[in-house]
Parts: C-alpha cells; sequence; structure tokens
C-alpha cells in the first residue's frame, strides 16, 4: 500500500466529508436531543449527549395541548396543492419550450433563471395587496398560488433541459400515427419524462412546504402552516426549548421521510435534467 497517497486521501478526502457530515447533521441531533431531555434538566444544565433520562413529554405536550396537527394538515394541503398547480404549469410550458423554437424563447428561458435571484420578499408585498382585493388572503388557495411563484420558474428551467433530452422523433412518430399533440405529450414525453416529473415534483413540495415569509404574511388564524405554527411556540417571556424543538422534529418528519423515500429517484432525475440545455 502506498503510504503518501493513502494519507494525502485521509487529509483531502476523508477528514473533509466526516467534518461536512457532522456539521450538516449536528443541528438536528442536537434538536432531536433537546427535544428528549426533560424541561426541568434544560432549565438547570442544558442539553447533555448523556441526559438523566429520556421524556416524550414534549412530543405529547405538542401534538395535546396545541394545534400542531392542524397546522400540519394545512402544510399538506398547501404543499400538495402547490405541487398540482406547479407541475401541471411546468410540464406543459417545458413541453412546449422545447419542442417549439419562437421568437423570444431564450429571453423567456433567461426569466425564468433570473426570478430565481431576487428574494421573495420583494413580492409579498404586491401579494398581499392583489390577494386582499381578491380575498384570497388566509386562504389555502392564497399561499398555492404564492407558493407558485418561486417553485414554477426553477421547475420550468428544470424540466425543459429534461424534455429537451428526449428525442422529437418520438413524438413526430407518434403524430404520424394519428396522434394529437397533447396525446403525444400524454403518452409519448411524459411516461419517458416521469423521473425528471418526480423529482421536480418533490423540490416543490419541500419548497412549499418550507416555506416560510409567505405564510407569515398572507396566511393568519384560520390557514397556519407548521412553518409559523412553530414560531409560535416562542413564548413572550420565556422560550420553551423542548416544546420548540418537538415542533422542528415533527414538523421536518414528512419532507425527510418523502425525501429518504425516493432519494435515488431524486438525484437520478436532477443529474439526467442536466444533461442537455
Amino acid at each position: 500500500m502506498n503510504k503518501p497517497s493513502t494519507l494525502r486521501r485521509i487529509l483531502t478526502t476523508d477528514i473533509p466529508v466526516v467534518l461536512i457530515i457532522l456539521l450538516a447533521i449536528g443541528p438536528f441531533v442536537w434538536m432531536i436531543l433537546t427535544s428528549l431531555t426533560p424541561t426541568a434538566q434544560l432549565s438547570a444544565t442544558g442539553v447533555s449527549l448523556s441526559p438523566a433520562g429520556w421524556s416524550t413529554d414534549n412530543y405529547i405536550r405538542l401534538l395535546k395541548q396545541t394545534s400542531f396537527l392542524v397546522n400540519m394538515l394545512h402544510s399538506l394541503i398547501i404543499a400538495g396543492g402547490t405541487v398540482i398547480l406547479g407541475l401541471v404549469v411546468s410540464v406543459t410550458a417545458a413541453y412546449a419550450l422545447s419542442r417549439f423554437r419562437f421568437g423570444g424563447r431564450k429571453l423567456i428561458m433567461l426569466q425564468f433563471l433570473l426570478v430565481n435571484m431576487f428574494p421573495i420578499v420583494l413580492l409579498i408585498l404586491p401579494l398581499f395587496v392583489l390577494f386582499r382585493k381578491l380575498g384570497l388572503l388566509d386562504t389555502h388557495i392564497g399561499l398555492i398560488l404564492a407558493n407558485s411563484t418561486v417553485a414554477i420558474p426553477f421547475a420550468v428551467w428544470m424540466l425543459t433541459s429534461y424534455v429537451g433530452a428526449i428525442p422529437r422523433t418520438l413524438d413526430e412518430a407518434a403524430m404520424i400515427d394519428g396522434c394529437s399533440r397533447l396525446q403525444a405529450l400524454r403518452r409519448i414525453v411524459l411516461p419517458l419524462a416521469m423521473p425528471g416529473i418526480i423529482s421536480t415534483g418533490i423540490y416543490i413540495f419541500i419548497t412549499a412546504w418550507n416555506e416560510y415569509l409567505y405564510a407569515l404574511t398572507l396566511g393568519g388564524r384560520n390557514v397556519r402552516p407548521v412553518t409559523v405554527a412553530i414560531q409560535t411556540l416562542i413564548g413572550e417571556y420565556q422560550i420553551e426549548w423542548g416544546l420548540l424543538a418537538a415542533g422542528g422534529v415533527v414538523g421536518a418528519l414528512p419532507a425527510t421521510i418523502l425525501f429518504l423515500l425516493v432519494q435515488r429517484r431524486l438525484i437520478g432525475g436532477l443529474t439526467q435534467g442536466a444533461v442537455k440545455g
């Protein structure tokens, strides 16, 4: 074994990777430990890697004494609605941009990319005024539309590259056999683009689930997603860290489980979609 090369690999690859992993999972481990530490111990000694005894009291209080489960239902409705709307718009737009050549196509693609460079806080005031006039404040539909302003531009950009990698000859052969343009899209393009569509849908879901500014500004008492509900656990004069950490753990579970279930398909869809621009 070549010792210098092994030492160089350890110093340049193994140790940096381990440090990155620790930095990535460290906050989550700390949050889980905080949520399982009894309140009295948190007040006395703080979080410990080996507490005197684990306790699920924070989770029991969170689920029984607050409306956190209802808030999670609101988040599921908003995230699911954003996925449906985002995929319907982005798939059809990506098909049009990848199959047709027309004036301004490159400018449109550039605009989709530039939209993601601006902070969403710039859109909050115009959307608030518009939604107030339309009666969409504190509604699921309003938050779905608001989240779509962030999700759709990147989804269109990603799916355009993915659909563009599918040979046009397949569409043309289907239309020669009697299919219309929409039938060719549904029967030929959609099945082949399904890995990219799934990865895009997961991206939209996670983006909508974790969104906070729109939920805080455009939501209210009737529609309060998880991200805002966690913030309300902070009291005026004190912070119950155990309860707050339990809310963070429970709120992160749906997106985490979804990502773990489809991570291979997600990574595959992202890499295949990046092959052709």
